[in-house]
């Protein structure tokens, strides 16, 4: 059994800023990969936690997901946001833990298998041109970012949903008030009480959402989520407006940060553009790769529910363990050369997704809307530059590029 370690580079992990300096970020996971791949954190206003930064474990940890939870810490927030999380009572498929999570997940599957994908298809072509004839009427320049990346993903999920367009940009100022708490363009204070008001006014808007649908349910998924039924009974309302939430928001900010990283990426790699220009049939590994190369969720938590180890470090019953999926991404054990951008890369055995039965709900979905954008833009793209530096959004949760300033020319 190896001694435990803390290296004080795994503070990073806890420091919303890091996130938004990349090569500061990647500096301290590679070196905790090569030397603490196990770590201990403990820094203010924070739980301690174990920090696993190596592709292999973080397969392991989701594979057993018996032995290490997602509740009652599903993601990494102060311990004033664990506090406040608790209290609200929210409950989404990611605090859930089988035979529950299994019952919840089972409620929206079906909308999110091949067939529903087949026909949901034409609208997310339709969607990906409507947006790429706005750049070309917009240009020659144009924040990707907030002027394409947010909305295309946005109303691809809310269709599904079943939201009104009227209320898309209600929605749009909703997650990213949520997901941007650490980032001074975002958040609504400096507290975790500062961002409540966005919460209730999320929770406001679901219940307002479920009482319609079970007065005169609709074909939608929010009225499979409203009128749906685990072992006889219906939902509560903190069931059902968590899982509006988690559909809402993952499904929107994890795929606007996979577009615009994807592109951040080809801009960055003028021969890899050239070269899926050249091959759209490189379009499936292209995808997976913009997926990992963004990588939007940057981590989730898992406690233990017995004492164990991991890579020989003693983790005892009640420890948690966050899996930072964005250093697991650039494991030189798992990837060739895992800091190039490759559209061709293959195998391509990226952990985005999560593993295992928390993998997630909506991949296929994500995967659908990137493929579809970049499909409709790569033929029509005859130039594109950065017009000015990108900037990331401050998290330790879901994020990615806020800003891109781009110049461009499109046919």
């Amino acid at each position: 059994m190896s001694t435990p370690t803390m290296d004080d580079a795994a503070k990073v992990l806890a420091d919303p800023q890091a996130y938004a300096d990349e090569p500061k970020l990647h500096a301290a996971l590679t070196h905790l990969r090569a030397n603490a791949p196990v770590s201990r954190v403990e820094v203010p206003n924070y739980r301690p936690f174990w920090a696993i930064t190596k592709h292999a474990d973080v397969m392991d940890i989701e594979r057993n997901n018996a032995l290490f939870t997602n509740w009652p810490r599903p993601v990494l927030t102060t311990t004033e946001g664990d506090e406040m999380s608790a209290a609200a009572g929210v409950r989404t498929l990611i605090h859930l833990d089988d035979p529950q999570h299994r019952a919840m997940r089972a409620i929206g599957a079906d909308w999110f298998r091949p067939k529903a994908m087949r026909a949901l298809k034409v609208r997310v072509d339709e969607l990906a041109t409507t947006y790429v004839d706005k750049m070309l009427a917009d240009g020659p320049e144009c924040d990707f970012v907030q002027e394409i990346a947010v909305n295309y993903p946005l109303f691809v999920i809310m269709s599904l949903l079943g939201i009104p367009e009227s209320d898309f940009s209600r929605m749009l100022k909703l997650t990213q008030e949520l997901f941007g708490s650490d980032d001074s363009e975002f958040k609504l204070g400096s507290s975790n009480e500062d961002q409540l008001p966005a919460l209730l006014d999320m929770f406001g808007y679901f219940n307002g959402v479920t009482a319609a649908r079970r007065e005169h349910p609709t074909e939608d998924l929010a009225s499979a989520i409203a009128n749906a039924r685990i072992d006889g009974e219906p939902l509560s309302d903190i069931e059902t407006v968590s899982y509006y939430l988690i559909v809402a928001t993952a499904g929107h900010d994890t795929t606007s940060a996979t577009i615009s990283g994807g592109l951040h990426g080809l801009i960055d790699n003028p021969d890899q553009l050239d070269r899926l220009r050249g091959n759209l049939d490189l379009m499936p590994l292209a995808t997976e790769e913009m997926i990992r190369w963004a990588t939007p969720v940057k981590e989730f938590m898992r406690t233990a529910a017995e004492d164990t180890e991991v890579r020989g470090v003693p983790i005892e019953a009640g420890e948690s363990v966050l899996l930072s999926y964005v250093s697991a991404n650039r494991d030189e054990d798992a990837f060739t050369d895992p800091f190039h951008f490759d559209v061709g890369r293959e195998p391509n055995k990226h952990v985005a997704f999560g593993y295992g039965v928390h993998f997630c709900l909506g991949a296929a979905l994500a995967r659908m809307e990137v493929n579809s954008f970049f499909t409709e833009l790569v033929p029509r793209l005859k130039s594109i530059e950065l017009n000015g530096d990108p900037e990331h959004v401050a998290t330790t949760f879901v994020g990615g590029l806020k800003h891109l300033p781009v110049r461009y020319s499109l046919r």
